[in-house]
This record gives structure tokens, C-alpha cells and sequence, in this order.
């Protein structure tokens, strides 16, 4: 019985990767309760919309059997050493330069995620600029655990936030050297309670210095984001962001282009303010998707200064624009996951 169910579940693809979910080793053991069917699927990726979809599909099959379905997710660990405790999947958002709007992206992007039903927990590592606090309207200051070792998160628009600004006074400059800065942001990495989360999001400061060094060494980093505006002077530095994960196998799941163009409310045509094509030739250059285009648009500037994300504000293009940002960054992950585990299943089976 159970091995005719799992037969049937090859019915099932896996529309990334381009196979049947059997044959990728994506279904384990199923085991059968009278009408129901426990059947172990190996994803990855929490609410994403192509894994919402396999499971899905994966319902419909073993109703089609004759069974009731009831589905249980074993994600394949991928990430390198110093992976996060309750964090599977950890995603940097970087920047070659500053003034490219990273940090709204990693607002927007943990946002969206949480607005799908993630559990999302957001890491404001932006050392010298750490504005996150202000663009989710958080004014408070985190708390303490009963062991008063432990920071409990501020929760705000759905996400568990830790930010360096909550350390500083408002308007007061960071005057730390390299060796302060990697002390605290370690320490308060490592005492925050973050709890079970699907996805953490890291918006990291500008730059491939000893802070990123010492994120990429402390969290185990799944994949990153790379941020950058369409002009030449942004590419080149991003392109110097590509190269330092992908030297330290921390996937990067794709590019982001911000800024890319202006559409005027009088005559409705984008311009492009800042050069355009400039994300797609970084993606092209390095064989990485744009993940997304976010257009240059006043309210998205007006949302951060308030404190209420655009992605949460109505079908604007922005808006629409941050979604598919995290559905895309999702997908990537997952796919990440999905083929990690195929292949770890076709080298088991080689080697028995």
C-alpha cells in the first residue's frame, strides 16, 4: 500500500528543478494509519509558492489514492558551518555601496515573508547606519528574559527585530573599532531569544569588511541578496559583493536592482533616472536571477519615515514589486534545499 502510494506520487513535479518529486529522493518512508496516509516530504522552504504548490499537488495525489493526507516537511541542512539555532534558512542582504536602499529592501523583503505566514526574524547588523528601528516605527527598547541573560526580540509588523540602534542613543554617532564592532554584534546575535523562525534575514552594512567577515564565519549564511541601482558606479561595487560570498559558499540567490526607473504620475512613463539594464547585466555577468525591479517611487521613501513598510500598503507597483521579491527568494531557497537533497540522495545511492 505504501509503496503504490509512493509510486503515484511521481505524478508530482517539482516545476523548478524540472522532475518528478519521487525520482528527486523528495518523499521519504510513508507510513499508513487506516485511511491516512503520513507521507515525509524533504522541503525546505516554508510558504514559498512553488513548495506551496508540490504539497498541494502531493495532497491532491494521495486523495486521488484513497487516503487522507498527512504531510510532514525533514529540511536538508545545507548551510555551512555555524548554522543559527532555530534559523534554517538565513539570508544576508548586502550592498557594495551604501545609498542603494538595502535596508528598505531587507524591511520590505522580511515583511512580505511574514505577510505569507513566515516566521521571520529580522538582524539589523548595519553597524554605522542602523535605521531599520525608525522604517518599522519600533520605538521601544527590547526587554529582557527572566535570566536576564537573555534580549527578548521587539515584535513589530509581524517580525522578531534586533538592531544595533537600540544600543546607541538616537543621533549619536558609533565610534567602535573593528574588534568592538564584531564583539557586540556576536553578543547580541547569540543573546537575542529568537525562538523557532523560518527565515532570518540579516540586513548586513555596506562594504565586504571585517563585518561581513564575521557574519558570514557566525551565522552559517544560506544565500544573499545582492542590492544595487542600474548606474555603473553601483555595479562595480556590487559585483565586489558577489564575489565575497561566493568565495566564502554562501549561495547568492539572486540580484536586486532598486531605483530602477520613475513613473510619472502626470503622463505615465517610467524614466529612467539612473541609467537602466545595470541589475540584469550583474545577474547575466554572474550567472544569478534578478529576483526584482523596484521602482523609484516617493512612497516608498514616505512609508519608511512613518514606519509602515510599503509592501503593506495596498497594491502600489512597489508593493506588488517587494512581493515578488519574497515569493522569488523563497522559491530560491527552496530550490536551493530541494536540489542539495537530490543530490545527497543520488550519492547515498551510488555508494551504498
Amino acid at each position: 500500500m505504501a509503496s503504490t502510494l509512493h509510486d503515484a506520487l511521481a505524478r508530482v513535479d517539482d516545476p523548478i528543478l524540472d522532475e518528478d518529486i519521487v525520482s528527486l529522493g523528495l518523499v521519504g518512508d510513508i507510513e499508513i494509519d487506516g485511511d491516512t496516509a503520513h507521507v515525509p516530504l524533504a522541503l525546505g522552504a516554508p510558504h514559498s509558492p512553488v513548495e506551496t504548490q508540490i504539497t498541494e499537488d502531493v495532497r491532491a495525489v494521495v486523495r486521488e489514492e484513497g487516503y487522507e493526507p498527512s504531510l510532514s516537511v525533514e529540511i536538508h541542512d545545507t548551510t555551512p558551518a555555524g548554522q543559527m539555532d532555530g534559523a534554517p534558512n538565513v539570508i544576508a542582504v548586502s550592498s557594495g555601496k551604501g545609498g542603494v536602499g538595502k535596508s528598505t529592501v531587507a524591511v520590505n523583503l522580511a515583511t512580505a515573508m511574514a505577510e505569507r505566514g513566515a516566521s521571520v526574524g529580522l538582524f539589523d547588523a548595519d553597524v554605522y547606519g542602523p535605521n531599520i528601528p525608525r522604517m518599522l516605527g519600533v520605538q521601544d527598547k527590547p526587554g529582557r528574559a527572566e535570566d536576564d541573560e537573555t534580549i527578548i526580540p521587539i515584535e513589530s509588523h509581524g517580525l522578531k527585530l534586533m538592531s544595533v540602534g537600540f544600543l546607541v542613543g538616537e543621533g549619536d554617532p558609533v565610534i567602535w573599532r573593528g574588534a568592538m564592532v564584531n564583539k557586540v554584534l556576536t553578543e547580541l546575535l547569540h543573546d537575542t531569544k529568537w525562538g523557532n523562525l523560518d527565515y532570518f534575514i540579516v540586513d548586513l552594512p555596506p562594504g565586504t569588511g571585517d563585518v561581513q567577515l564575521t557574519m558570514l564565519q557566525q551565522m552559517g549564511i544560506l544565500g544573499a541578496l545582492a542590492v544595487t541601482t542600474p548606474q555603473d558606479i553601483s555595479l562595480d561595487n556590487a559585483r565586489k559583493g558577489v564575489r565575497m560570498f561566493d568565495k566564502h559558499d554562501a549561495s547568492v540567490l539572486g540580484v536586486v536592482e532598486n531605483m530602477s526607473g520613475f513613473v510619472c504620475d502626470e503622463c505615465g512613463k517610467q524614466h529612467d533616472v539612473f541609467a537602466t539594464g545595470g541589475g540584469q547585466r550583474l545577474a547575466d555577468e554572474f550567472d544569478h536571477p534578478l529576483l526584482a525591479q523596484v521602482p523609484l517611487d516617493p512612497a516608498i521613501q514616505e512609508g519608511c519615515e512613518i514606519g509602515e513598510p510599503i509592501v503593506s500598503s495596498g497594491d502600489s507597483e512597489p508593493a506588488r514589486a517587494f512581493r515578488e521579491l519574497a515569493d522569488r527568494t523563497m522559491d530560491q531557497v527552496g530550490q536551493l534545499r530541494r536540489r542539495s537533497h537530490a543530490d545527497s540522495a543520488v550519492e547515498i545511492d551510488l555508494n551504498p
